[in-house]
């Protein structure tokens, strides 16, 4: 139990917790109530803030350390799912590129590979971005011609990103040419799709301050489906697409979107 009288800030109390998780890889309610002198409700508040950023997994009375790297939604997980697809699809944008442009890449793991490919190019272009994955790739590959924009806020490690309020205003003072994003899933009636609020918040800022909006749809995104909705397949105006069917196909060119097969 702290003995000194000073309460600590929330932010440090949570950062204190994690310390705690992650050294001993859970926590109790009962045990953080000791520990912090803080009451039942508190223990289980900083305990879901931690959870909704991925930093913990809640328990009765308590709350145990995520294995991220193994968690379906986890940015690492997700790298490696239809890999050769993703690449193939981030080609097909890259070659359409042109110099000067400003592009808004979003945090998935289809659209890391987009700026994979462009560590290839020398192309001139401004890339604005909540993806630290992205940020490292960009920064750490030395790309020249390349101005790098970090959209920075709330960290989820979850998905290597940067979501919440400050991010959402630091969109609001840029307008890109393009924005490359995907989504967790397509639904047959034309919806977008995500898990998670606050990344289906940054993706809708991005579509409503980029003037062409590119989507990126793997297989598994007209099997597979988030609780969030981001916008409609109308608010797309290319999307690039490995899985699917011809009907797919004809579905999303009846919603007026350019369908790009690769």
């Amino acid at each position: 139990m702290r003995t000194d009288s000073a309460p600590l800030v929330p932010e440090e109390r949570r950062r204190l917790i994690l310390d705690t998780l992650r050294s001993q890889r859970s926590v109790s309610v009962s045990g953080l109530e000791e520990q912090f002198a803080i009451s039942p409700m508190t223990a289980r508040r900083d305990l879901a803030i931690l959870a909704r950023s991925g930093l913990a997994r809640r328990t009765h009375g308590g709350a145990v350390l995520p294995d991220l790297a193994a968690h379906e939604d986890s940015f690492r997980h997700r790298l490696e799912l239809e890999a050769e697809d993703k690449k193939r699809m981030a080609q097909a944008v890259v070659a359409t590129l042109e110099p000067g442009e400003t592009l808004f890449i979003d945090s998935s793991t289809t659209a890391w590979y987009v700026a994979q490919a462009i560590t290839t190019s020398s192309i001139a272009l401004t890339v604005l971005t909540n993806s630290l994955s992205v940020i490292n790739l960009l920064s750490d590959a030395a790309v020249p011609n390349l101005d790098l924009v970090a959209l920075g806020g709330s960290f989820r490690t979850l998905t290597h990103s940067f979501v919440g309020p400050d991010v959402m205003r630091t969109l609001r003072g840029y307008r890109a040419d393009r924005l490359v994003f995907a989504v967790k899933g397509i639904t047959p009636g034309g919806d977008l799709t995500d898990t998670e609020a606050l990344e289906a918040e940054v993706k809708r800022g991005m579509i409503a301050y980029a003037k062409t909006v590119v989507l990126l749809a793997t297989a598994s995104k007209f099997e597979d489906r988030g609780r969030i909705v981001v916008g409609a397949v109308e608010d797309v105006d290319v999307v690039y697409v490995t899985g699917g069917t011809s009907s797919t196909d004809r579905s999303l060119a009846a919603h007026g979107v350019t369908v790009k097969r690769v």
